[in-house]
């Protein structure tokens, strides 16, 4: 029978009495992922995830217990079905106290053994995702970790890899971008002729240098010059920031390692809230569009670098989730193979930094009293997009002449530091690490994604859609995200300061 043709889901049985494990479900994406998991897959076998401990949460369980099943994500769950939410957590998941960066994750060998006896697959959704993280982490986390999924996937019996990664390995490439592998925009690696690039050396060029910066610094200015150091090398070689850089190392690793076995990579692009499930808006903190969204909602900045023309490439996590489970189960159909997939809506439905602007300008003048986290008042300005270099002008004239008036002021003996040269500040800030994504010179395909639903079938499509056309942006943006944002995303004023506003950017979850 043709799969196409099928009414009933080929995800479900493919996916049924199966063990998978999967890495990052403290964060934002693996947390959709596996409610999704839970709420629509009952029959699957079993679910182990590796979390490391922390401060306050010693060992995994303790950790999953207080910090994931609590989630408001679970909230329909538990609201329909406490009973089997309960069963499921007790029965199903499988909690391993581990660090995926450290050599069998830090388990001794009998229970790494141990562990991937038991497992059918592995989603790696793991990653630091601070896009000036310094060097030697960003490395350990993104790239060097995949070595140690390797490993496990080899221990296991070569099961499937479902790599999430990201749109923006693509870095400074431009034009039209398809699934497939990505060529550095700049410099020259070696490409093997089984389909990715020789980084052995690269990597080894990478770790001299952090090894000198660390005889040469410490404290404060080690990481200062660790993160410089991470931005200098990614820009060198086609890459606008360290995150995007060792993401793209470690893709290929995986594409070396796993030659001739089951691997796909998944690269969303801008995840954002829930489109639909498990409730619409679900999100949980601050992820790259909404930096901008919450300095103009607080009046910290008016104007930033962008191209009102250019395509900002939006994704709802919900659809980010439904291609990872869509995924997993063609890999169990017809494993052995290698696949990339991007889920993002800049070909198929495409949001212009323009009409998000606009959207977010007219929700603020006509409702945002009902925004009672997210605004503190209608704001009284206009948010402007501009050339980055007119931004740069602008605000290296304005810094100056604010320069002047702070050693005025301090001449007069008020030290007090200036309310618009804290906005300005901010406005840089954010520039600095958010303007590669404003002003875009690309637009993302996902024809080979929109196909694989369409091979698993309708009954898919609907149990897993992954369609970005089914966004109507003007919906999503007033009355979901934002509503969303308000919700979930922002649990009180004093959390919404500028300087919160960046820091919590820079280190989402993905």
């Amino acid at each position: 029978m043709d799969i196409s043709s099928s009414t009933v889901s080929q995800t479900l049985p493919l996916l049924k009495g199966k063990h998978i494990l999967i890495t990052g479900t403290t964060g934002f994406v693996g947390k959709v992922m596996l409610e999704k998991i839970m709420r629509t897959v009952p029959d699957i076998g079993g679910v182990y995830l590796v979390i490391r401990g922390n401060k306050k949460h010693a060992n995994a369980g303790s950790r999953f217990a207080n910090e994931i099943a609590t989630s408001s994500v679970f909230e329909h769950l538990k609201l329909n079905s406490p009973d089997y939410f309960n069963d499921f957590c007790d029965n199903r998941v499988h909690c391993i106290s581990g660090e995926i960066s450290e050599s069998q994750f830090g388990l001794p060998r009998q229970e790494f053994h141990s562990l991937a006896g038991k497992l059918d697959a592995i989603v790696n959704c793991a990653a630091s995702v601070n896009f000036r993280e310094e060097l030697d982490r960003a490395l350990t986390i993104n790239t060097y970790s995949l070595r140690n999924i390797v490993e496990l996937s080899d221990v296991a019996g070569n099961i499937p890899v479902i790599q999430v990664s990201t749109c923006y390995v693509n870095g400074f490439n431009k034009g039209q971008i398809h699934e497939g592998l990505v060529k550095p925009a700049l410099g020259e690696l070696p490409l093997h002729k089984d389909g990715y690039f020789e980084v052995g050396s690269l990597i080894e060029e990478l770790e001299l240098k952090v090894a000198d910066v660390y005889s040469k610094y410490q404290g404060k200015e080690l990481k200062a010059q660790l993160i410089d150091l991470g931005i200098r090398e990614a820009n060198a070689l086609g890459w606008n920031d360290t995150y995007t850089f060792t993401k793209w190392l470690g893709e290929q690793i995986l594409l070396k390692s796993l030659r001739g076995y089951s691997l796909t990579l998944l690269r969303p692009s801008i995840v954002e809230s829930t489109l639909n499930e498990p409730s619409p808006g679900w999100i949980e903190g601050v992820k790259v569009a909404d930096a901008i969204l919450l300095a103009y909602a607080k009046e910290k900045v008016t104007f930033f670098p962008g191209k009102r023309s250019g395509v900002i490439d939006v994704i709802p996590a919900d659809l980010v989730a439904n291609s990872i489970l869509l995924s997993l189960a063609e890999q169990f159909k017809s494993p052995g193979s290698h696949h990339v997939y991007q889920c993002c809506s800049g070909a198929a439905n495409p949001l212009t930094l323009g009409t998000f602007i606009d959207h977010l300008m007219a929700e603020a003048k006509e409702n945002h009293a009902a925004y009672d986290k997210l605004f503190l008042r209608r704001p009284r300005k206009p948010f402007i997009a501009v050339n980055k270099r007119l931004f740069n002008a602008i605000t290296m004239c304005m810094r100056f002449a604010l320069l002047i008036v702070s050693e005025t002021l301090s001449k007069l003996g008020l030290k007090r530091k200036l309310k618009a040269r804290r906005n300005l500040d901010a406005a840089i800030a954010l520039s600095t690490i958010f303007s590669f994504y404003t002003e875009p010179e690309y637009i993302f395909h996902n024809d080979k994604l929109i196909n694989l639903a369409k091979r698993m079938g309708p009954a898919d499509q609907a149990l897993f859609p992954v369609d970005a056309r089914a966004i109507n942006w003007e919906h999503y943006l007033r009355k979901v995200h934002m509503a969303g944002l308000n919700c979930y995303a922002l649990k009180g004023k004093k959390q919404t300061t500028t300087r919160t506003v960046i820091a919590t950017a820079q280190e989402q979850a993905a």
